[in-house]
């Protein structure tokens, strides 16, 4: 069925306002997956903040060249029926949906993505990218790395207590 002219104006301004605010978009053949597997896919996206389209390319080469940061990215992996995943919080969570989603369903294959950035990245790049840790684990990481002084000071210093209260208990005893 035909999508009338309003409404690709309309889907190219939705894609172009997201492809803007994007810092992560990640793209894959959903050949073979049925409407409740692509139902899963939306669900496991909403849950990672990540926005899931499927629009056909010539739009989203639409969408990419109104964007100031895309405009002269490579589009020439945008071929076939493609699921595309926009994240506007973190850059990687796309690329995660994606990969964690194809490791399960095996007809969706990743075929690319573009960075925040306006650089195109191919399938084995996307792939990389979603076997990075999520901005928010980093943060997680760091912030252990900072606290890790602290902790070993108050187990030293409690462990010096213990063993004053355990020699007094000790002495106690005899």
């Amino acid at each position: 069925m035909a999508i009338s002219r309003d409404k690709k104006h309309t889907l190219v301004a939705e894609l172009t306002q997201l492809l803007t605010e994007a810092k992560g978009t990640a793209f894959a053949a959903y050949d073979g997956l049925t409407v409740a597997d692509l139902q899963a896919l939306r669900k496991a996206a909403r849950e990672a903040g990540v926005t899931i389209k499927v629009v056909k390319n010539r739009l989203v080469r639409v969408a990419l060249g109104a964007v100031d940061t895309y405009k002269d990215a490579d589009t020439s992996s945008l071929t076939g029926q493609l699921v595309y995943a926009i994240s506007a919080d973190d850059e990687v969570a796309a690329a995660q949906v994606l990969n964690t989603f194809s490791k399960e369903n095996p007809q969706l294959v990743l075929a690319g993505g573009f960075s925040g950035e306006g650089l195109a990245l191919s399938a084995a790049d996307v792939t990389a990218l979603a076997g990075l840790p999520s901005k928010n684990q980093l943060i997680a990481e760091v912030v252990a790395q900072l606290l890790s002084p602290v902790h070993d000071t108050v187990n030293a210093l409690s462990g010096n207590l213990h063993g004053l209260l355990d020699g007094i208990e000790a002495k106690a005893t005899n």
